[in-house]
């Protein structure tokens, strides 16, 4: 049996721990009186006992549970030279600490274990992740330079289901932005009255209507996406197809869905905020962030 949204809320909530119901209130936003329907309802499933999750509960969760993540990490970094000429941008340290660790870790708390690294400029570096993170794999994508992350997506494309696809250059502030469980494919969005970068318009409901750059009262666009099985399955070949397309090569991956197939996918926004997640452009936001490089 299938969960409704606000059933699939509450009990992944209730997953994270014993919550009061002031606190589904808020983390959910629902109405008291909903947030007892629906407890209502899942104690009657046997799904929770009390006021914690079950052993069936938690079976009834399993479907929704994120497999993978893959990050993209095949690219050179340009506008954070001269620091790139020598480390990818993901190896980059900020604080001592390098900036893929952040969102790696944060899967790892969400008990993510299966973990993909599409790889391509100085890809060797990458293996000393190995030493804190046996559990990495790499794909190799050796024509980073040849084509936009469309490349790395089509690399990787038959493992984008139940998974997390990531911008590798992300530092990651709080790591409860990566979850363990999900309702429907998503992307991390945060909001805006106006912006120049990459923008997401939503429709009543809630779901990606459009990218584009720039716009007044959007979702500015962070690169964590989380992609349905079902949702995969198709993306793999709308990938591929897009990818093989006159004119692919120079596409972003997550522009098959929102451009190429715009309308076809129903992708969720799920807000985050701007002291969770920085993406550093330009080796001067990095001096900014890190004084370290003032040299």
């Amino acid at each position: 049996m299938s969960l409704s949204k606000k059933q699939f809320d509450i009990l992944s909530l209730l997953e994270g721990g014993n919550k009061s119901q002031r606190d589904l209130e808020k983390e959910t936003g629902y109405s008291l009186g909903t947030i007892n329907k629906v407890v209502n309802e899942l104690q009657d499933l046997g799904y929770v006992e009390g006021k914690q999750i079950s052993k069936k509960g938690l079976e009834a969760l399993e479907p929704y549970r994120v497999k993978r993540a893959i990050f993209i990490a095949a690219g050179f970094g340009s506008r954070l030279v001269p620091i790139t000429l020598n480390t990818p941008k993901p190896l980059v340290k900020v604080h001592g600490k390098r900036i893929i660790d952040s969102l790696i870790d944060a899967c790892l708390e969400a008990e993510i274990k299966e973990i993909y690294i599409v790889r391509g400029y100085l890809g060797e570096q990458f293996d000393q992740l190995l030493y804190k993170y046996p559990m990495i794999k790499f794909l190799e994508n050796p024509k980073y330079n040849e084509a936009n992350n469309i490349g790395s997506a089509y690399i990787a494309r038959d493992l984008i289901r139940n998974s997390y696809v990531l911008e590798a250059d992300l530092l990651v502030s709080n790591p409860k932005i990566i979850r363990k469980y999900h309702y429907t494919s998503d992307v991390l969005g945060i909001y805006k009255d106006r912006s120049d970068d990459w923008v997401l318009t939503v429709d009543k409901d809630g779901f990606v209507d459009e990218e584009k750059i720039g716009g007044l009262n959007c979702h500015q666009m962070v690169g964590i996406y989380y992609i349905s099985d079902a949702d995969g399955v198709r993306l793999a070949k709308d990938i591929e197809s897009t990818f093989l397309a006159p004119g692919g090569k120079e596409k972003y991956w997550e522009t098959v869905i929102n451009q190429v197939h715009r309308g076809e996918y129903k992708v969720r926004v799920l807000p985050c905020f701007d002291e969770d997640v920085i993406e550093i452009d330009t080796f001067n936001e990095l001096k900014a962030i890190d004084p370290a490089y003032n040299v």
